[in-house]
C-alpha cells in the first residue's frame, strides 16, 4: 500500500478515537463501520457478534471490551435512540479480523488496532509482516494441493521433493534449493521459503498454482511430465520477474518466518490485557 494512502487511512481512524475519564481509548461502532467498508449496519453488527464470540473464546470478559450504548439520532422530525457500541482497541481488532483483508481499509485496521502506538512506521511494519505470513500460508496450501495431485498421479513423496527442487532451480536461475540455502545461511532442516522475501514467495506460489491447474486440466500423469510442467511454469514466472528487474537469486534473505509469527502472536496475546477495560462508569458518560 502506498505511503500516502496509509497516512490518509491513519488520519481517518485517529479522528474517531475517544477517551474515557481514565484515559482508556475507545471507538464507537457506528463511526467505525464506514471506515471498515460496511455499508449496512446489520452486516457490521454480525461482525461485532463474531468478534464477541472470539473474545469469549479467548477467555476475556465481553463486557470489558464491548459496551452497549444508546445514541440519539434524528429520524425525520423525531429524535430516537439507536443501538451503538463502545469498543476497546482489542474489540476493534477482533472486528477487523472478521473483515476481508483484501480490502485496504481492513488490512490497515488489523495492524492499526494491534499496535499499541499510533506511529505509522510500526503499523506499516506489521502490515508487511502480515503480507509475508499470508503469502507463506498461500504457498503452503498450493504445495499441499500439488503434493496431493501428484500422489494421485503415481508420484511418491520423494518424487514430489524432486519436482519442487527442479522448480526452484528454474526460478532461481540454475541455483538449486541447497545452493540458495547455503547462500542465504539457512539450516538444512529449515524451509527455504521461510526466509524468502514476499515477492519470491508469491512467485513460487504462482508457479505452483499454475502447475496445479495444468496437472488437473491436462490430466498429467507420472513424475516426468509433471516435472516438465513445473519447470516451465517456474521459468515463465522467472522471465516475468527478470523483465521487471527482479532476479530472485540475488535478493537478500528476509527475517525468519517463525520469528515473525512469534512476534505477531505475542502482540495479539498482550492486546486484550493492555487495551484497557470499559466499565459502568464509562457507560454513564454517554456520547
Amino acid at each position: 500500500m502506498e505511503n500516502n494512502k496509509l497516512v490518509i487511512l491513519k488520519s481517518k481512524f485517529d479522528e474517531i478515537v475517544h477517551l474515557t475519564e481514565d484515559g482508556i481509548e475507545f471507538w464507537l461502532a457506528r463511526e467505525l463501520q464506514p471506515l471498515l467498508g460496511y455499508s449496512e449496519w446489520r452486516n457490521f453488527e454480525n461482525a461485532i457478534k463474531k468478534a464477541k464470540e472470539a473474545c469469549s473464546n479467548s477467555k476475556f470478559n465481553i463486557f470489558d471490551h464491548f459496551v452497549d450504548v444508546n445514541k440519539m439520532v434524528k429520524a425525520g422530525v423525531a429524535i430516537k435512540p439507536v443501538l451503538d457500541y463502545q469498543l476497546t482497541r482489542y474489540a476493534c481488532y477482533l472486528i477487523a479480523q472478521n473483515g476481508d483483508p483484501k480490502k485496504e481499509e481492513v488490512a490497515f485496521a488489523q495492524s492499526y488496532f494491534a499496535v499499541q502506538t499510533r506511529k505509522l512506521e510500526l503499523i506499516e511494519e506489521r502490515m508487511k509482516y502480515l503480507q509475508r505470513v499470508e503469502a507463506r500460508d498461500r504457498l503452503k496450501l498450493s504445495e499441499k494441493r500439488l503434493s496431493q495431485n501428484i500422489y494421485e498421479r503415481g508420484v511418491d513423496e520423494k518424487g514430489f521433493g524432486r519436482i519442487r527442487s527442479k522448480g526452484d532451480q528454474a526460478l532461481f536461475g540454475g541455483q538449486t534449493t541447497k545452493n540458495m540455502k547455503d547462500k542465504l545461511g539457512i539450516k538444512d532442516n529449515r524451509a527455504l521459503a521461510d526466509f524468502l522475501p514476499t515477492v519470491t514467495i508469491a512467485a513460487k506460489n504462482l508457479a505452483t498454482e499454475m502447475t496445479n491447474y495444468n496437472v488437473e486440466e491436462k490430466d498429467l500423469y507420472g513424475e516426468n511430465p509433471i516435472t516438465t510442467e513445473h519447470i516451465q511454469n517456474n521459468t515463465s514466472v522467472r522471465d516475468m520477474l527478470v523483465h521487471r528487474g527482479i532476479k530472485p537469486e540475488t535478493l537478500p534473505a528476509s527475517e525468519d518466518m517463525k520469528k515473525i509469527e512469534r512476534k505477531l502472536n505475542k502482540t495479539d496475546k498482550k492486546l486484550a490485557e493492555t487495551s484497557g477495560k470499559l466499565n459502568k462508569k464509562d457507560i454513564k458518560k454517554g456520547i
